[in-house]
C-alpha cells in the first residue's frame, strides 16, 4: 500500500511509444509490460501506423502513447526509458533513424523541466501529429505547460502535416498485454 505521503510524491507522466524495426505492435506490448511494473499503469492510447519525420528513409512506424503514475522523478524516468530501451535491444544509431523501440517523455503533468539532458514537455510535441493523436486518446484536453492549445487542438491543426492511421484500437492493444498491465 503506497503511503499518503508517497501518494503525493507521485507524478502522471505522459510517453510516447514507437517501433519500425522487427514486429512493431510487440515490441510496443514489450515496452508497456516494463513500464507497468514502475509505476501505476493508467491507459493506453490507440496503436497508429505514422510516416517517419526527419531522418533516413525508413519503414513505417507504429506509435502510440500511454499515461504512467510513479514515484520516480524526470531524470529517474528518462533513464529507466533508455534501459527499457536498451534492454529490448534497441541500437544506437543515425538521429531520427529507425529503431526497434523509442520511449519518449512527452509530458508530465504540469511540470516543466529543461536541462541538458531533457526537456520537458516534449520540445517537438506540438509538431508531430504522430505524438498529438495518440496523446489526445489519453486526455484530448490536456494542454500542455508553456503552450496555448490542446493536444487535441493540435492534432487538428496537424491533420494533414503527415500520414497517420489507426492500425489497433485500444481495447486490441490491451488484448494483447497481460491481465494485470494496463487495466
Amino acid at each position: 500500500m503506497v503511503s499518503q505521503e508517497e501518494q503525493t510524491l507521485s507524478l502522471t507522466y505522459f510517453l510516447g511509444l514507437g517501433s519500425n524495426l522487427g514486429d512493431r505492435i510487440q515490441n510496443l506490448v514489450n515496452a508497456l509490460m516494463e513500464l507497468g511494473t514502475h509505476g501505476n499503469a493508467i491507459a493506453v492510447s490507440a496503436v497508429y501506423e505514422t510516416e517517419p519525420v526527419g531522418g533516413p528513409k525508413q519503414d513505417y512506424y507504429l506509435n502510440m502513447a500511454c499515461a504512467l503514475e510513479t514515484l520516480l522523478e524526470p531524470i529517474e524516468l528518462l533513464h529507466l526509458a533508455k534501459t527499457i530501451e536498451l534492454n529490448l535491444g534497441r541500437q544506437e544509431g543515425e538521429r531520427w533513424g529507425p529503431r526497434l523501440i523509442d520511449i519518449d517523455i512527452l509530458a508530465a503533468g504540469q511540470v516543466q523541466v529543461d536541462v541538458s539532458e531533457l526537456v520537458i514537455p516534449h520540445p517537438r510535441l506540438a509538431e508531430r501529429l504522430f505524438v498529438c493523436r495518440p496523446l489526445a486518446d489519453l486526455n484530448s484536453d490536456f494542454i500542455p505547460p508553456g503552450m496555448a492549445f490542446t493536444v487535441e487542438q493540435m492534432a487538428i491543426q496537424l491533420k494533414c502535416s503527415a500520414k497517420v492511421e489507426r492500425r489497433h484500437s485500444r481495447h486490441e492493444l490491451l488484448g494483447l498485454l497481460p491481465e494485470e498491465d494496463w487495466r
